[in-house]
């Protein structure tokens, strides 16, 4: 499933879209990717003799991930959440592993842990070259959307 369906999905557009394509979705994980191409603006200052994705948006990427998941679990679900949206409450054991440089592609399996009212609790892998680079675990809260 392409970038049209993640934007489908979720609100988040470029620069600030982490997922390309929604490789799988099953009732209790999904599996997407993104292909950092090395054009993405914080390349310039992090670093720029050596260029990294920041670590806080490979986290962005696993939340994005579980945004769309709860998209898609909604469509089934007898309970709809129309007219909220979800939004992190919660991160917790964020780890770091492998280095991610321009021009690799990362997959991000999210795995549904927990679900309440209007909470999800969500583990989130992110891999490059089949080894992790981040791991963590968090929460997303479904909440009215208002202009306030």
């Amino acid at each position: 499933m392409d970038r049209e369906e993640v934007m489908a999905a979720i609100p988040h557009r470029d620069p600030f879209l982490f997922v390309d394509e929604i490789v799988e979705v099953t009732d209790a994980q999904i599996v997407c990717r993104k292909t950092f191409t090395g054009a993405e603006a914080f390349f310039q200052g992090h670093y720029p003799d050596f260029p990294l994705v920041p670590g806080v948006l490979l986290c962005e990427a696993a939340l994005q991930t579980g945004a769309v998941f709860l998209k898609k679990r909604m469509e089934t679900a007898e309970k709809t959440f129309e007219g909220k949206m979800p939004v992190v409450a919660k991160m917790t054991d964020i780890r770091f592993r492998q280095t991610v440089r321009p021009g690799d592609t990362v997959e991000i399996t999210d795995v549904l842990e927990d679900a309440y009212a209007n909470a999800f609790q969500m583990a989130g892998t992110v891999t490059v070259n089949g080894k992790m680079a981040a791991k963590l675990k968090f929460t997303v809260m479904m909440v009215e959307k208002t202009n306030e």
